[in-house]
């Protein structure tokens, strides 16, 4: 005789899911898990849609769209950069007064010197790169704190682009110098009302990110892990082709694909690729989470803290010639405030305070939310006290919901 004791047939059928019932879960568990790891994503929507409202429209115009890219391509850059900084537990004061400082040696080499446009721009970032020396030099080999050593290189590289322009101004630049901030890939193959050039690029976009995400579902699949309904995945790829197919379309209707975005891209897919797949983004990642521990784990944490202020060094550089490009002028006053928009980029994207956290993918959303923000208050004809307060408020929540969300992660 059986020791099991035998349910019957409809106290057992309750313990069976209905089919319909799990499909409904298993979509709302896909949409708030969805909703988790692209809140920020979500977040630019909602202050896209918003201002487009606000503005009538005007902020989705595209001549607006691609001001938009080209005004704040320097901020993007510099937030590539800062992310992995602020990841390995640091952070970067000087990258202001470093993009200044380039920008000011740039003018001298085109300009004062008549270099040809191509070897300024190569001593340009030669020179932030030997910044980068300095600064890593200093925190990683000799032990001060990131902090101290930015802060002094924010008064020592502002002091010096001063020097340098003898507090004048220096322009105005060759044409393919300017091509940096103010061109546009356009007309490839002749004049058209929607350039094909950039559709064509667009499209090839979308096809490789479709592709990337089926090898991804296929692949988990294959492995026996977790993948989201069906219906659910097709329709996030026809949103994603959606958005950036009217991006696409409002840059082709004007003047095509900004030089400073192809630039941007080229960064995003190099720093994507290296903070994901390749040993030094794991070992910045792991110096952030808990260096003690990288450090018993045979991570030279030294010689990764180095290269990661040179590759800043190199960044700022390039966020001040893109700067300098597109005014056409090196001034005294160029990279003010650059690192507090940096610095906010990363944070507004999901870096954490401690470090161990952030994308660079999340440090261009939140670079493009201070963009909209500040092109939204700018239209509206906010004045600029009340922007600064506005994004100081954006940053301070932005904290505060990571406080939160590790709390709340602490306690579960």
């Amino acid at each position: 005789m059986s020791n099991q004791t035998k349910l019957p047939a409809d106290t057992a059928a309750g313990f069976q899911s209905n089919p319909s019932t799990n499909k409904a879960a298993s979509w709302l568990t896909h949409l708030l898990a969805d909703l988790g790891k692209n809140g920020i994503f979500i977040a630019l929507i909602v202050v896209v849609v918003l201002f487009s409202i606000l503005t009538d429209g005007i902020l989705l115009r595209p001549q607006n769209i691609s001001n938009l890219i080209v005004q704040n391509g320097y901020i993007l850059v510099l937030a590539v950069g800062m992310v992995m900084v602020i990841i390995a537990g640091h952070i970067d004061l000087s990258v202001g007064s470093v993009a200044a400082f380039v920008g000011a040696c740039s003018g001298v080499f085109a300009v004062t010197w008549g270099l040809p446009w191509w070897l300024s721009i190569i001593l340009s970032l030669a020179i932030g790169a030997l910044v980068g020396v300095w600064q890593g030099f200093w925190i990683a080999y000799v032990g001060i704190p990131a902090f101290i050593v930015t802060l002094a290189g924010m008064l020592i590289f502002r002091g010096l682009a001063l020097a340098v322009l003898g507090n004048a101004n220096i322009g105005s630049f060759p044409a393919e110098y300017r091509a940096l901030g103010n061109g546009f890939l356009t007309n490839v193959f002749g004049e058209f009302t929607y350039d094909p050039f950039t559709l064509g690029i667009a499209a090839i976009a979308i096809l490789a990110l479709i592709v990337q995400q089926v090898r991804t579902r296929v692949a988990r699949a294959k492995y026996g892990q977790d993948v989201e309904p069906i219906v659910w995945f097709v329709l996030k790829l026809v949103l994603i082709t959606l958005a950036i197919g009217s991006f696409a379309f409002a840059l082709a209707s004007y003047k095509g694909i900004p030089v400073t975005l192809i630039v941007l891209a080229v960064l995003v897919l190099i720093y994507g690729v290296i903070m994901n797949r390749t040993v030094f983004g794991r070992h910045i990642y792991a110096i952030g989470g808990n260096r003690h521990a990288a450090e018993l784990s045979g991570i030279k944490t030294r010689k990764v803290d180095f290269y990661l202020f040179v590759n800043m060094g190199i960044l700022a550089a390039l966020a001040g010639l893109i700067f300098t490009a597109r005014l056409n002028l090196a001034g005294p006053k160029a990279g003010d405030g650059f690192e507090l928009e940096a610095i906010s980029a990363a944070f507004i994207g999901g870096a954490a305070v401690t470090g161990g956290v952030g994308t660079i993918g999340g440090a261009i959303i939140g670079g493009l939310i201070i963009g909209v923000l500040n092109n939204g208050m700018s239209i509206l004809g906010i004045g600029i006290e009340w922007q600064q307060a506005v994004k100081g408020l954006v940053l301070l929540f932005a904290v505060a919901f990571d406080v939160y969300n590790k709390r709340r992660a602490g306690g579960r």
